[in-house]
């Protein structure tokens, strides 16, 4: 088999070719979790987007209303009161609209950390006397959390219409 068919069948984005510094690796990959998680949401039809396919309730629109909390907890500083609530997207909300704000997160916490020059400081906390989580665990955290709900994703998706690949 020819190398040109093999990327032609090939259903997965390759992990990213970063720049050689701790901190591009460590964006480039939670960015790469962060598209692939977002494009199994999208296109996702109704109702099997709030279906739950497994016994804990999980689903996939839940599961990216999640980490659009978690994105604006870590890089952003704000309060969630209740941690179990962020895995259930609003009845009203619409897939298009989960998705959008999650970008919208994700666009706001890069601004964050394009403004974060050395890995070992705080996030910054505007208006809180509490320091942030230092810049290299809250990226290695993010992307542990985002690669675990992905792996979900990848699931949930496959069993609402046979979509695979990141």
């Amino acid at each position: 088999m020819s190398s040109t068919t093999r990327r032609t069948r090939r259903r997965d984005t390759p992990p990213p070719r970063t720049g050689g510094g701790e901190s591009e690796v460590l964006r480039g990959f939670l960015d790469y979790l962060r598209t692939s998680v977002a494009a199994k949401v999208e296109g996702a039809s109704e109702p099997q987007v709030r279906t739950a396919a497994v016994a804990s309730g999980t689903n996939l629109l839940g599961l990216l209303s999640h980490l659009t909390f978690v994105e604006r907890s870590m890089f952003l500083g704000e309060h969630v009161p209740d941690w179990k609530a962020t895995f259930r997207a609003a009845p009203t909300d619409s897939v298009a609209e989960v998705v959008t704000r999650y970008r919208d997160a994700v666009a706001r916490a890069n601004e964050v950390l394009d403004g974060c020059t050395d890995l070992g400081a705080p996030l910054p906390r505007p208006g809180s006397d509490r320091p942030g989580p230092g810049v290299r665990w809250a990226l290695a955290h993010m992307i542990e959390e985002t690669g675990r709900h992905a792996g979900h994703a990848d699931i949930l998706r496959e069993l609402i219409d046979g979509s695979t690949g990141r």
